[in-house]
């Protein structure tokens, strides 16, 4: 299956930062979330195992109670139900890989 750019959009879901699912199946999900500066994803935790990669920009992440500073080229693994959540520091963009899909973003 081929899944060209031109054909998906970016959700605004408020808060300074935008959802793009690039492409999912029953067992995964890749997105694309845009952040703008300042912009939070709030400490949550959720089922699925996560990846995220950072493609641009610079953010503070937590993980499981640990906060470090991240930028273009970095990533991060999210066990199941590991609180995590991030600010942006400098706009950019997360990759983020899911297991299984997120019902929860179709």
């Amino acid at each position: 299956m081929f899944i060209y750019e031109s054909d998906r959009t970016a959700k605004d879901i408020g808060g300074g930062m935008k959802r793009e699912i690039v492409a999912h199946s029953d067992k995964s999900m890749t997105v694309k979330i845009y952040f703008e500066e300042g912009a939070v994803g709030p400490i949550h935790s959720h089922e699925h195992e996560q990846t995220s990669f950072v493609l641009s920009g610079i953010f503070d992440f937590t993980i499981d109670g640990v906060t470090k500073r991240v930028k273009a080229g970095d990533a991060m693994f999210k066990a199941s139900n590991v609180p995590h959540g991030c600010t942006c520091v400098e706009k950019g963009v997360l990759l983020d890989t899911f297991t299984p899909c997120r019902d929860d973003y179709l």
